[in-house]
């Protein structure tokens, strides 16, 4: 089993009697059935219908924590913070509250969302597991870096929005609907109308694809990629979104 401490995600808390009204009325997921030993993956979008952050949404207790890149927390949390107007949500940015873990080659398996005192193990593929911790507990050992898990996540085709790729993809574009984080059945959330065009009018016209990345070369998330947008990179593989 390898266990990697992951330093590339934030955490966000969103608590309250609202939080799941909230998130369900934000997210592009159906928050509003979600059942507390699950988590899911889901996009927040700009009214354009863009990509301002992906999320697993994590149940916790009060409501939910929301991981994501790092770099984009503090601001995603002051922004998702105006829309909370007269709900009962509290929404804190609490990334240095957390120790994240990433861990694979598990010959264990546990419910989803498994919660041990205070920290949550969430299962995310067949021996793939995420841990989230809390920072004032006594750091857990590690045998492996965090590119290491970039690489898995890569293999796996999940995207993550940082700073360098917010605004610029509809969640298809990313394949986030493959990934079930997309329910066109559910009510409005901002962006719905776009993404829903884009999914029935077949407007989507470039998508994220796995490729290796050129030799000697280290490409960053939001580089330009022959025509296309690197998404993440790690181990000389890459996710990309590129011309269809």
């Amino acid at each position: 089993m390898e266990r990697a401490r992951l330093t590339r995600y934030g955490v966000l808390s969103v608590r309250g009697d609202d939080a799941r009204d909230f998130l369900h009325a934000q997210l592009t997921s159906d928050i509003e059935h979600l059942p507390g030993e699950r988590a899911a993956l889901a996009g927040w979008c700009s009214a354009k219908g863009r990509l301002l952050a992906t999320f697993l949404v994590i149940p916790a207790a009060g409501g939910f924590l929301l991981q994501l890149a790092r770099d984009l927390a503090p601001t995603v949390a002051k922004r998702l913070g105006l829309f909370v107007l007269r709900s009962k949500v509290k929404i804190a940015d609490e990334s240095d509250a957390w120790v994240q873990y990433g861990i694979w080659n598990a010959d264990r398996t546990k419910p989803e969302v498994a919660w041990e005192g205070g920290t949550v193990t969430v299962g995310i593929s067949e021996g793939r597991f995420l841990q989230l911790a809390p920072a004032a507990e006594p750091a857990a050992a590690t045998n492996a870096d965090e590119a290491q898990w970039a690489l898995q996540e890569i293999r796996a085709g999940r995207p993550l929005i940082t700073a360098a790729t917010q605004d610029q993809f509809v969640p298809q574009m990313v394949n986030l609907e493959k990934l079930g984080a997309v329910d066109f059945h559910k009510g409005c959330y901002p962006g719905q109308e776009i993404v829903a065009r884009a999914q029935y009018r077949g407007q989507v016209k470039r998508r994220m694809v796995q490729l290796r990345a050129p030799a000697g070369v280290a490409l960053q998330p939001g580089e330009a990629f022959n025509g296309g947008i690197v998404v993440d990179s790690a181990g000389g593989e890459m996710l990309a979104v590129m011309p269809v």
